[in-house]
């Protein structure tokens, strides 16, 4: 035996040397054609493909319908994974790829049946591109098909991909319906539970919907609460848990983005200027795909279509961009597009005092395991989505399962002539509702919302946060929705637009549009102060707002901490004060003194809200859910300036206590890392920006990732940034000069690991340096033709 032995260790070798390079055989073969020649049936003339140096493509077709074939192919070779994760996300058909750990999120997405709506809907929801929609999946699976395998991702899946249909685009869009109103109007049903259990008072205080950092752009700041006194609420005297710690606060992430614009007023050459960076989860490759597509049209402007920007592999249209004539960005709008209703559903044969309920069964497909089938519940206001223990329900209402809830309105831009125009499409394009901000080539601005608003009537429009949680419910029929209905601000007479994702308008438009969780208006107002400070614009001008990372509102923290006077018994609170002396007011990668003071901040925080909702958590013990607070910050600096003793959570003797608590808690939390004066903020804002499969591939995931380098920025900062988290592009253009213009992508254009542009263009994202927004000289050329 000992003889064979070596023999069969050398057997072994070989055949793992020879099953790793089947591997490497495998995953080349699954490589995107970047050059030749390649037919794609279908075609009326040769379409030619180019790509540059970041591998940024450029279509040159002789039709829309051409051109959105081409745009297919490509997508599929270069993004099918990511374009099959979209569609599965939203019909909830994940778990046929990934199994059963897929499983509860196909049901919480199988509730809204989008599949089903989408194929009853498709020819009204596809419209006049109905002929481009079927272009567009024709050529994704052509592309898929030409590949020397399966996209290398169902290799380790052990998954074949399944066709696309043209229902599938429409589903990746409403993926973006997920992604920026989540489907499940969290915040509002657990303001409705917690809010019988408060005293009006302390009801209104923790409500509070604005601060002095609101920067609208119409209307006033709300400014910070007016603070109650002793004589209307006193927390002292009211329900408080008293063992325990105190209840931890939601991180509900801010995802939206920001954009702003100058009129041609305030540049040298009447050019109107448009900024966007759209903040969503980051990941390799990026959600987005850079392209410029060219098609003759009789119809457009000097009868050609040329539209540069961003796609979303899945989707056959330029999500933002510029095409010659406008330039348009987004952010989201935050306004209230979910509705609850408490319902008494009727069982199978009932039908008196109680709500038709039709009943759906969906079969759920399991990988490695056997199909799972779901029943859903729907009444006529929406899907039945939690029961109470004495039979009713809750049923859900949201704008996203409504007919006009989506549709590909949103390519009519590229061949807007002016902004009139432009305005004129966007009162028939139904996306998730966007502050959309429009420039164009005359120099002219404008925002406005694109997407459908609900048509609530009045009484009924915060139901059922203002509604009893017990006894009889108002009786709102269900609403519908419009998408030409939205307030807009034209020609602003400075000349200047800014939203990111705060407040945007008051009054009669604010009722309409509805507060679905704005957010806190800092980084909007500090957007806004840049704009308004200066003069004259260039395109790097507003690059440097994008990338600020100035940390206002830290700022009066970090002198409340210092100013706060010394105390035996506060020994944390000294501690931190001295490990942040290297306070810079920036979300620096080297600045301890911005961790230390945003973790203590955050921690105040947390001691506030708990302290402000105690009778809602003694009445509704282990039931009880802190709601996403966004405006905290205007009720907490007046009580920690004022630190008035009746508003004192009731777990402190006074505020200083208070104080050197969240401070010991930050001290602890991070000192046992090491010394405090050490923990940067680099260490903590440090980049995990991965594919999905990364650490699913043993020693090789990290092959799966960006690098892991400190990012300057944060959440309340115009440079956004989290680990895995910030600004999925940035675009600055003016329409009619995109040559000036500067894009960019973290995350590369491939989704092939041995792509040449796999990661390409990050670390120019990194940095912040200016990258063309055009597309650069051609390094590959690809001819496709029929």
């Amino acid at each position: 035996m000992r003889k064979w032995f070596p023999r069969i260790l050398v057997v072994a070798a070989a055949l793992a040397l020879l099953a790793l390079v089947a591997a490497w055989l495998l995953l080349r073969a699954s490589l995107p054609a970047l050059e030749g020649e390649h037919a794609l049936a279908g075609l009326t003339a040769p379409v030619q493909v180019e790509r540059d140096a970041l591998g940024v493509v450029t279509i040159d077709a002789g039709s829309a319908v051409d051109a959105a074939r081409a745009l297919g192919w490509v997508h599929a070779q270069e993004r099918w994974f990511e374009m099959d994760l979209m569609r599965r996300s939203s019909a909830g058909e994940l778990a046929a790829l990934f199994g059963p750990m897929a499983l509860e999120a196909d049901r919480e997405r199988r509730r809204h049946r989008l599949r089903a709506r989408v194929s009853q809907r498709l020819p009204e929801i596809a419209g006049a591109r109905l002929a481009e929609l079927e272009a567009y999946a024709e050529g994704a699976n052509a592309g898929r098909e030409a590949l020397g395998s399966r996209p290398w991702p169902y290799l380790l899946l052990r998954a074949q991909p399944e066709p696309w249909a043209p229902e599938d685009s429409i589903l990746a869009a409403y993926a973006m319906y997920f992604d920026l109103q989540g489907g499940r109007n969290e915040r509002e049903l657990r303001w409705w539970r917690m809010a019988p259990h408060l005293p009006p008072t302390l009801r209104a205080l923790l409500g509070h919907d604005g601060s002095d950092w609101d920067a609208p752009l119409m209307g006033e700041a709300r400014g910070d609460a007016v603070l109650p006194g002793p004589d209307e609420v006193d927390l002292r005297r009211l329900p408080f848990p008293r063992d325990g710690d105190a209840t931890p606060m939601p991180d509900a992430g801010t995802p939206g983005s920001n954009n702003f614009a100058v009129g041609g007023a305030l540049t040298a050459d009447g050019r109107a200027i448009v900024a966007n960076d759209m903040h969503l989860g980051l990941g390799v490759p990026n959600v987005w795909f850079r392209v410029r597509l060219r098609w003759p049209d009789p119809g457009a402007p000097g009868g050609q279509v040329d539209v540069s920007g961003f796609t979303l592999p899945g989707v056959p249209a330029v999500i933002v961009g510029s095409s010659g004539n406008v330039a348009w960005g987004f952010t989201n709008s935050y306004g209230d597009y979910m509705d609850w209703r408490l319902e008494v559903p009727c069982a199978p044969g009932a039908s008196a005092g109680c709500e038709p309920v039709e009943r759906h069964v969906e079969r759920i497909a399991v990988a490695g395991g056997d199909p799972v089938e779901f029943e859903i519940e729907e009444t006529a206001w929406g899907p039945v989505v939690e029961r109470l223990d004495d039979g009713r329900a809750l049923a859900l209402r949201w704008v996203a399962h409504l007919p006009g809830s989506i549709n590909l309105g949103l390519a009519d831009l590229a061949t807007a002539a002016n902004l009139d125009q432009a305005l004129a499409v966007a009162d028939h394009t139904a996306v998730p509702t966007q502050n959309l901000v429009i420039g164009d080539r005359d120099g002219r601005i404008a925002w406005r919302l694109l997407g459908p608003l609900a048509r609530r009537d009045p009484a009924c429009h915060r139901l059922p946060v203002d509604a009893p949680a017990e006894g009889p419910q108002p009786r709102c029929a269900p609403w519908s929705i419009a998408t030409d209905r939205s307030p807009a601000v034209i020609d602003p007479p400075h000349h200047r637009l800014w939203t990111a994702n705060a407040r945007v308008v008051n009054g009669e438009a604010e009722a309409l549009v509805g507060d679905g969780g704005y957010a806190f208006g800092a980084r909007q107002q500090q957007i806004r102060d840049l704009l308004f400070a200066g003069r004259s614009f260039t395109e790097q001008d507003l690059l440097a707002i994008q990338l600020d990372t100035r940390a206002l509102v830290f700022d009066r923290w970090w002198h409340l901490l210092k100013g706060l006077p010394p105390r035996a018994d506060a020994p944390a609170l000294l501690v931190l004060a001295a490990a942040a002396a290297d306070w810079n007011a920036h979300a620096d990668i080297d600045s301890a003194g911005y961790r230390l003071v945003r973790a203590w901040r955050l921690a105040v925080h947390a001691r506030i809200a708990d302290g402000l909702t105690g009778p809602a958590q003694v009445a509704l013990g282990d039931a009880f859910q802190m709601p996403d607070l966004p405006q905290l910050e205007g009720i907490a600096w007046p009580l920690v300036r004022q630190q008035p003793q009746h508003l004192l959570p009731p777990r402190f003797d006074d505020w200083h206590a208070l104080f050197e608590d969240a401070a010991r808690e930050v001290r602890d939390t991070l000192g046992a890392r090491g010394p405090l004066e050490e923990r940067t903020w680099g260490e903590r804002n440090t980049a995990r920006i991965c594919h999905p499969l990364a650490d699913a591939v043993p020693l090789l995931g990290r092959r799966l990732c960006m690098p892991a380098e400190p990012l300057p920025g944060d959440g309340l900062v115009p440079r956004v940034q989290g680990p895995s988290f910030g600004a999925s592009q940035r675009m600055v253009v003016a329409p009619g000069h995109e040559q000036d213009g500067i894009a960019h992508m973290p995350g590369g254009q491939s989704g092939h690991p041995l792509s040449p542009y796999w990661g390409a263009g990050h670390d120019d994202w990194v940095h912040g340096r200016p990258t063309p927004f055009l597309p650069g000289p051609a390094q590959r050329t690809l001819t496709l033709h029929p």
